[in-house]
């Protein structure tokens, strides 16, 4: 709880230190009015402290977003409901919600008074540029008498977040080609490694069964998580992300990285609308678990979202995590940076001979870092049988999609 001198504004503690000075001096000088005056200087603020409401009140904050997942540079509304669940009537309060720099300008907002049950809804916009998970709240309110000597601040701690997803591009109309192991068919050798209740990670939708709920990931995400049936005879994808700290140079939003989790994307998207099942490996699906589950295209994009470099990311886990499926004929597509020969040797190793893996190599020196230690960082890949394209920051995804065989890209975002 603040001081009551904590509570007064600078023109309060002026009005309450300039009274006492001129009633003193008006006792001294001998002069009446001036003492009356000085009083009542200095009587207003604190008459202001004790008419100040300091009471918390009892708002229920609700927000929505619409809509619920935008892209880089949409547009979203997030309107906020107010509603006083208390069995006394609000003051008026100066409202203002707290949001990443990244969303825009701190929203503020006059909430006017509101009676027990009542509901007043305020709406405001976002947008940014890049993807991510950005959180909203908290809400503070400021209150101030109408002289302006008093100030309190409340905080309403309901947050929420806005979820911007990766910038995805059209790759064209084009089929992939699988793996030459019997991608198209029956797959057996997926088969052996999953069974035949091979299952994907999806959201929860009305009407599911409670019993497919998956609760590890429901645990992680906070929200349910359901297994769903799969065809082994479907074709597969591994996707790879490289998420070392040390691979991307640069610091705060590292360009090489938000490339490669926009590849990941894109190819994604593009492999799932044309029947592929999807694996993502990266350092979070491994430690949730769900880098050995099919994932719903949706839970795919919302974990790139989320992703963010770390420094304990080993590109060594991700390939022996990824080894297994490689053995069982999947299409393995990598987005990996050209930072150490040997890690790029453990990676290019997991390809089995017939498979189909191709990998977005990128070039740390053309994104601001060192050169690489290979002069030819897709030699690694190819001497494995990768196809391989080397990128840097003005690389169009379509092109580089093509580049590694894919037909019919072109350059818009989807």
């Amino acid at each position: 709880m603040r001081s009551p001198w904590g509570l007064l504004t600078s023109r309060g503690k002026v009005f309450l230190l300039g009274g006492l000075v001129v009633a003193v001096a008006g006792v001294f000088l001998g002069y009446e009015d001036v003492t009356r005056i000085g009083i009542l200087i200095g009587v207003l603020p604190i008459l202001a402290l004790l008419l100040l409401p300091r009471r918390t009140p009892h708002l229920q904050v609700r927000r929505e977003i619409e809509p619920p997942r935008l892209t880089p540079d949409e547009r979203g509304a997030v309107q906020v409901h107010f509603t006083n669940v208390g069995t006394r009537s609000t003051a008026f309060y100066l409202a203002e919600e707290h949001l990443d720099y990244q969303l825009g300008d701190r929203p503020r907002f006059v909430l006017p008074r509101m009676q027990p049950g009542e509901e007043r809804r305020l709406r405001y916009a976002v947008r940014s540029r890049h993807r991510g998970a950005f959180p909203l709240g908290p809400i503070l309110l400021r209150q101030r008498d109408p002289f302006g000597l008093t100030f309190l601040s409340l905080q309403l701690s309901s947050r929420s977040e806005v979820l911007v997803l990766p910038r995805i591009w059209s790759l064209g109309e084009g089929r992939v080609r699988g793996s030459a192991r019997g991608s198209e068919g029956e797959m057996p050798q997926m088969v052996a490694l999953h069974g035949e209740d091979d299952v994907s990670i999806r959201s929860y939708r009305d009407g599911d069964e409670l019993r497919r709920v998956h609760w590890p990931a429901t645990a992680h995400r906070g929200e349910l998580m359901v297994r769903q049936e799969d065809r082994p005879a479907r074709r597969r994808v591994v996707l790879i992300l490289d998420s070392r700290v040390s691979a991307h140079p640069g610091t705060g939003v590292r360009a090489s990285f938000e490339w490669a989790v926009s590849a990941v994307a894109t190819v994604a998207h593009h492999l799932a609308a044309q029947g592929f099942v999807v694996h993502l490996l990266t350092d979070a699906t491994l430690r949730d678990g769900l880098a050995e589950h099919p994932l719903d295209i949706d839970v795919v994009l919302e974990t790139l979202a989320r992703a963010q470099p770390e420094r304990d990311s080993r590109l060594d886990r991700l390939a022996a995590a990824a080894g297994p499926f490689a053995a069982g004929g999947v299409l393995v597509v990598a987005a990996v940076v050209a930072h150490d020969e040997l890690d790029l040797r453990n990676l290019a190793a997991i390809r089995q001979p017939g498979s189909r893996a191709l990998a977005l190599v990128l070039d740390p020196s053309r994104f601001g870092g060192d050169r690489p230690r290979d002069d030819a960082p897709t030699a690694v890949m190819a001497d494995a049988g990768w196809r391989s394209v080397v990128c840097g920051p003005q690389t169009e995804i379509p092109l580089a999609w093509a580049s590694l065989g894919a037909a019919g890209a072109v350059g818009r975002p989807a």
